[in-house]
């Protein structure tokens, strides 16, 4: 979305920059955490009991060890969804409009490509929440973090400015995939205090 969604290209299509940036976090968020509770209220009505405690801790630090090995690594994981987000939508809708459509997708995280799996582990986390609320925070969390990088375009208004961000980001991609790994960690951190709470 950071080469999709920029005020220079918003005022081309006649759009309002800080409008379809708004859609597009707002919606991400939402996605993630109706994603989350839905994950967590069917642990809770599946799972619960077999969830609290010692068992459901040691499963959050082995799904997140195992994401962060792969993401480490650099493996794409698997996953048959290799499909983009509808750009054709930005010719035919308002900016508002492609701008929730795109970050409700990317807020699902797993109907379009999946470029790491720490994606998977984000829905396996809020799973093992065993919780609506909690569920619902962790997705809140994982929709909040796909969707606000398009912020980063704010002061992008010429073609040059645009092809200086892509160029920075694109060399910031394996600081990018660490980065990951680390929110990980503080995801596992978290989740299995959480669990050891209950």
């Amino acid at each position: 979305m950071l080469a999709s969604i920029h005020p220079l290209g918003e005022r081309v299509r006649g759009n309002r920059w800080w409008l379809t940036a708004a859609a597009h976090v707002a919606a991400s968020a939402l996605a993630g955490a109706l994603a989350g509770a839905a994950a967590g209220s069917v642990a809770q009505l599946t799972l619960g009991r077999l969830l609290r405690g010692g068992p459901g801790a040691a499963l959050v630090v082995v799904i997140c060890g195992l994401a962060a090995v792969v993401d480490g690594i650099g493996r794409r994981p698997p996953w048959p969804v290799r499909r983009q987000v509808d750009d054709g939508w930005m010719a035919r809708y308002r900016g508002w409009v492609y701008g929730a459509g795109f970050g409700f997708q990317l807020g699902l995280g797993v109907v379009t490509i999946v470029p790491t799996a720490a994606v998977l582990a984000v829905w396996l986390l809020a799973l093992l929440t065993a919780s609506p609320v909690a569920g619902a925070a962790v997705g809140l969390a994982f929709g909040l973090s796909r969707g606000l990088p398009v912020l980063a375009n704010a002061g992008v208004d010429t073609p040059g400015g645009l092809w200086s961000l892509q160029r920075r980001f694109q060399a910031g991609a394996a600081a990018a995939r660490w980065a990951t790994v680390g929110s990980l960690g503080i995801l596992a951190v978290g989740a299995c205090a959480l669990a050891v709470r209950r």
